[in-house]
């Protein structure tokens, strides 16, 4: 299950600094088993590993984004998983499931062994939902987590484009979100698409995305 703040715990510092620092897991005695710590709208939140269906989806997206490299060799895009993502702007610290990013920065951030990556060198997150994270990767609702989500905390910070891929069986779809408002930390959505059609995202970036073995979670 998602901890959205562990309140009984007095910290040494700021939970974004020690995030930052990777003090955090430590201090919180986590395990080291895939747990991922983020800080998102200032609190503390713990989620579990996710499952190999999550990761599946990930990987469909990757192939996406490998496949046009292969066909084009112009395609300057890159994809990463799982890497910290310092929001230090708003002093939230994300993991995102999967980050594109232009070939030359990679290299950079590879060059230099970077912890972390930086909003201005990101154009693209995606985030898969699972039941115990859906809230935290949604745009925020009236009365629930009202210092934001990470799908405003990354309008906030300016990220150009946010793929959401949830997996609520209630509504499966995937949604592209653009033309971020950094003052209202507000996105526009661009299109979505059902779970089985093939998402196609286009300018900027220009790959297919095949959703054909995606499936809702299990209730």
């Amino acid at each position: 299950m998602g901890v959205e703040a562990i309140a009984h715990y007095v910290l040494p510092d700021s939970a974004y600094l020690m995030w930052v620092r990777d003090e955090l897991v430590d201090y919180l005695h986590l395990p080291k088993d895939g747990t991922r710590v983020e800080i998102i709208g200032g609190e503390i939140v713990v989620s579990p590993g996710p499952t190999v269906g999550h990761n599946g989806i990930v990987r469909d997206v990757e192939r996406g984004v490998f496949a046009a490299e292969l066909a084009d060799p112009a395609f300057i895009w890159r994809s990463v998983q799982t890497t910290d993502l310092n929001m230090f702007d708003i002093g939230d610290g994300y993991i995102p499931d999967l980050i594109l990013l232009e070939e030359p920065i990679l290299r950079e951030a590879r060059a230099s062994e970077a912890k972390h990556l930086l909003p201005h060198q990101v154009d693209l997150v995606v985030e898969v939902t699972s039941i115990s994270t859906a809230v935290n990767d949604r745009e925020p609702k009236a009365g629930r987590r009202p210092a934001g989500t990470k799908w405003s905390g990354y309008a906030h910070s300016g990220i150009p484009y946010y793929l959401l891929i949830d997996r609520d069986p209630r509504a499966a779809k995937a949604t592209l979100y653009g033309m971020p408002e950094r003052r209202s930390g507000m996105y526009k959505e661009i299109r979505s698409w059902d779970f089985g059609e093939t998402i196609r995202i286009g300018a900027p970036f220009g790959f297919d995305i095949s959703t054909e073995q995606w499936t809702p979670w299990d209730d």
